[in-house]
């Protein structure tokens, strides 16, 4: 039991500097909540719904997050921070880690039945801080999802998701980076070949906006011209 808690302890480390040592890991509030959830979930399988939601209100009160009694939670799982939503049927793998302010929210079901209504994170997923994760979707193994990114459609393995709604960045996360990536976004090389497409566009643009401003520039000089030329012409008959 203290070896598997040891274990846990020392892959939060792993993806968190702060801590000078395990007991800090311990104050942790995604550490207590996924603690409570355990029981909760234990709770919930064993059909005590209502013992459950105590456990699960307990430990939104205690610790900002709050992880329906339902969902489904692997090893190594780590909320930075709190103020996250974790709905019924949502399932996570191992090794899964979430920032602050993350909904893994359901959609509205139309059948009258519960069903599978949240989002699947398999492993080594991670999620930055304020993305929704929305409906019985699959975010594939290693896969990244942006700050503030929504996500309505499956994320292929290895795929980095940014944006309103998300779009894939085409950087395979699991080809170029093995290591792990603080909030779930790139931003070393793989991101500098997108930097600089985005430079060479605003050059571009910049040189053509020059260019439109020659030529009315031109434009002005060629109407001004026969006004000059009529002065002029009239200024000789008298």
């Amino acid at each position: 039991m203290f070896d598997g808690l040891n274990a846990y302890l020392d892959s939060v480390r792993e993806r968190d500097p702060a801590p000078r040592s395990r007991w800090e890991v311990l104050l942790y509030p995604g550490v207590w909540a996924l603690g409570l959830h355990r029981i909760a979930h234990w709770l919930y399988g064993a059909q005590l719904y209502f013992l459950a939601r105590v456990v699960n209100h307990f430990s939104r009160i205690l610790t900002a997050i709050d992880i329906h009694p339902g969902a489904t939670i692997g090893r190594n799982f780590f909320i930075d921070h709190g103020f996250t939503v974790i709905g019924e049927t949502a399932e996570i793998g191992d090794n899964v880690t979430i920032y602050q302010c993350v909904t893994l929210g359901g959609t509205n079901p139309t059948n009258g039945k519960g069903g599978k209504r949240h989002p699947t994170l398999e492993d080594n997923v991670i999620i930055g801080s304020g993305a929704q994760i929305i409906g019985p979707i699959t975010v594939g193994k290693r896969a990244r999802i942006g700050a503030s990114a929504i996500v309505i459609d499956n994320v292929p393995e290895g795929a980095t998701m940014v944006g309103l709604k998300a779009r894939s960045t085409l950087i395979p996360a699991d080809q170029w980076l093995r290591e792990f990536i603080p909030y779930g976004m790139p931003c070393d090389e793989p991101c500098e070949e997108m930097i600089g497409t985005g430079n060479r566009r605003i050059e571009a643009m910049q040189a053509e906006m020059a260019q439109l401003k020659a030529e009315m520039q031109a434009l002005k000089e060629a109407q001004l011209q026969p006004a000059s030329q009529q002065a002029k012409l009239s200024g000789t008959d008298s």
